[in-house]
């Protein structure tokens, strides 16, 4: 396993070599950042396919602008800041709808013998997904951003702020009133189940 300072090393390496043009490298990025990009998108959109068209509109632009990234600043802030606000853009456009995503591809949740989870327990990790994913559209999706990156992407305050040009205190103060909304109305969920 490569140390922390190896792997620094390595990826430094890979961007230099992308923003020359070399395509494995460009491959490398791509394949390291797609899945947290992904995960940002889906959570700031909600629906799959939204989500999978944004990450990829975001690696496509990443790739297109690396010739303007610092290599001296992390890179994951940089292109999670790219996907945020392709996200951002694609829900100012958006008309109000109802989303079926919840049901899964063929427009319900089907189990097949011999796969795991077993269906109770893939039932529940659904629910919980899209009870979270409800909660997550009660916010503006500067928290919903905040939120997905704090908790499912794990970045500090400090790349937070990198991402958003919020300051360490706005951070902390949304993502506190983002958990307080989404509280409310769990319990107001709860109220009338």
């Amino acid at each position: 396993m490569k140390s922390q300072i190896e792997w620094d090393a390595q990826h430094q390496e890979w961007i230099r070599l992308a923003q020359q043009g070399n395509t494995e490298a460009i491959t490398q990025l791509v394949s390291t950042y797609q899945q947290s990009v992904f995960n940002v998108c889906y959570r700031m959109l909600g629906e799959r396919a939204e989500a999978e068209d944004a990450a990829q509109e975001t690696l496509i632009k990443a790739i297109t602008k690396l010739h303007t990234f610092n290599p001296e600043r992390p890179f994951r802030p940089w292109v999670l800041r790219i996907a945020s606000n392709e996200c951002i853009d694609r829900i100012r456009r958006r008309r109000p709808s109802v989303s079926l995503d919840a049901l899964g591809e063929n427009g319900a949740w089907e189990w097949q013998p011999g796969k795991s989870p077993l269906p109770e327990v893939e039932l529940l990790r659904r629910e919980r997904e899209a009870q979270v994913r409800s909660l997550l559209q009660h916010l503006s999706p500067l928290d919903r951003l905040l939120v997905s990156l704090f908790y499912w992407e794990g970045l500090s305050y400090a790349e937070i702020a990198t991402v958003t040009n919020l300051t360490i205190p706005a951070i902390k103060s949304r993502l506190f009133r983002a958990r307080r909304t989404m509280a409310r109305h769990l319990n107001q969920e709860a109220a009338h189940a």
